[in-house]
């Protein structure tokens, strides 16, 4: 087996992790879910996974769900960031980064476009 295909970026070869973090999202209506695949273009992380909601409420319940589903598993963020105004709450995991956005601000910042190198799998 190549390196090559050991590293194929699909859904199904995703961190156990990683897609329990994306179907919490899914199941409290996470907008335009992505994750980009940073580990050839990145030292800090390995993946990004990227949605908006469509209110500050909205991105607490898939910040609540998204850490609620990993903490079952003994999956624990190392750190969480913005939930006070919930414009763009930041869950550190290590190897992955979940981003909850509202749609002004991830516009704003643009982490899709930032990291447009990266490969990614859209939901």
């Amino acid at each position: 087996m190549t390196k090559e295909s050991i590293r194929k970026f699909t859904k199904r070869n995703l961190p156990a992790e990683v897609r329990l973090a994306v179907k919490a999202a899914q199941a409290r209506k996470g907008e335009e879910i992505c994750v980009l695949d940073l580990r050839d273009v990145s030292s800090f992380t390995d993946f990004f996974v990227i949605m908006h909601g469509n209110s500050s409420r909205q991105n607490i319940a898939l910040y609540e769900g998204v850490e609620e589903e990993l903490k079952r598993t003994g999956v624990r963020p190392l750190s969480v960031e913005g939930k006070e105004n919930a414009e763009w709450i930041l869950m550190d995991y290590g190897d992955f980064l979940v981003h909850v956005f509202t749609r002004r601000s991830r516009d704003y910042y643009s982490l899709d476009k930032l990291w447009g190198d990266a490969p990614r799998v859209q939901y």
